[in-house]
């Protein structure tokens, strides 16, 4: 859980940029975002397979 003290005399914006800094190092909104909906093993395996794919695919043809 990320918490974030607010400091004195340092206003909202500078307050809501360090809170939404610490979020997003610490990964807690990217975990949600991956366990918001439920994706069978098999369907995770097609998909990191495709990515991987489409990575070698634009590898060879940038070094062209």
């Amino acid at each position: 859980m990320t918490k974030t003290v607010v400091k004195k005399d340092e206003n909202f914006e500078d307050t809501l940029r360090r809170f939404r800094r610490d979020t997003s190092k610490s990964g807690i909104l990217a975990q949600a975002r991956k366990k918001e909906f439920y994706v069978k093993p098999s369907t995770e395996r097609k998909n990191r397979r495709k990515s991987l794919n489409m990575k070698k695919k634009k590898k060879i043809n940038f070094s062209k």
